[in-house]
């Protein structure tokens, strides 16, 4: 059960280990492209089509007709990757359990968007847990647990592409260990729970008043999606690549510095932020120059 390309990797792989897939659960189709003509299709729905598996693309997982379906595939084992939560009737049905593969070192990081909010705080590493679905988000028993380094120019995206490739190594070490009944489950420590909830454009906006390494973080953090963003000549200005800079001023935080040839910087309460990579409202996305080139004022 998944949907973008990061749940790919893990179908692939153990399909590559000879294990039988029986059915592949994804979103539905949607319309979308220029002018909302073209059929997208999921990631996984692509990857499955290929391979000749079998689809189904529920709508409501509620649905009677849909759990007959799903009951009728007798699957020994769920295996869940960044699909959408599930009702009991679902994650209950199969005899081993549904497995759920999540982007953060749990307990930390519980929610929609831990690679975000793991760059964003800073944070040094970061992981893939697998376990065993119940009741309340990310809260069940921890079956194994792969830990890597964020590093200092890590952006979401990156730490995201990452995080794909060492998530299926851990799916297929996890389903070995299912079929081999050799694994023991642990509860998750309640004292180490953090949430990392769901980011939406209006909270992406950048505090200048921060520190330089907080403001760099939270760029990177956001990077490429949904992206931070600042207000420069009145619209809207997504950044996506910055170096931080520290270095003493009198500058207001928030103010602009440049040339408009070479170079665009913003100002924070220790530093600076010298952006690299950009897009303004009604633009294409581009490096500092080409932008500055641009500019007709």
């Amino acid at each position: 059960m998944g949907t973008p390309d990061f749940a790919v990797p893990c179908l692939k792989i153990l399909l590559e280990n000879d294990y039988e897939v029986v059915g592949v659960i994804t979103a539905t189709d949607k319309m979308g492209g220029r002018g909302g003509k073209q059929l997208i299709e999921s990631a996984v729905k692509r990857y499955a089509v290929e391979q000749g598996l079998k689809i189904l693309q529920p709508k409501n997982l509620k649905n009677p007709d849909f759990l007959a379906e799903l009951a009728a595939l007798k699957a020994d084992l769920q295996i869940v990757v960044a699909f959408r939560m599930l009702p009991v009737a679902v994650w209950d049905m199969p005899p081993l359990g549904t497995v759920n593969l999540h982007g953060s070192i749990l307990p930390k990081y519980r929610g929609a968007a831990p690679i975000n909010w793991a760059i964003i705080n800073g944070d040094k590493e970061t992981g893939a847990s697998t376990f065993f679905l119940k009741h309340e988000i990310d809260t069940g028993d921890l079956l194994f647990v792969d830990k890597m380094p964020i590093l200092p120019d890590d952006t979401a995206g990156t730490v995201h592409d990452k995080l794909m490739d060492l998530g299926a190594t851990l799916i297929l070490k996890t389903v070995n260990a299912i079929k081999a009944g050799d694994y023991t489950p642990t509860p998750q420590d309640p004292t180490l729970v953090s949430k990392a909830p769901k980011i939406f454009t209006e909270t992406c906006e950048i505090d200048w008043n921060q520190p330089t390494d907080k403001a760099y973080n939270f760029i990177r953090g956001l990077s490429p999606y949904p992206a931070a963003w600042t207000t420069f000549k009145e619209k809207n200005l997504k950044i996506y690549e910055a170096r931080p800079e520290l270095i003493e001023h009198d500058y207001h935080p928030g103010t602009v510095l440049s040339d408009y040839k070479k170079y665009l910087k913003f100002t924070t309460a220790d530093g600076i932020i010298d952006i690299q990579e950009l897009k303004m409202a009604g633009k294409r996305k581009m490096n500092v120059r080409d932008f500055l080139n641009g500019l007709k004022d």
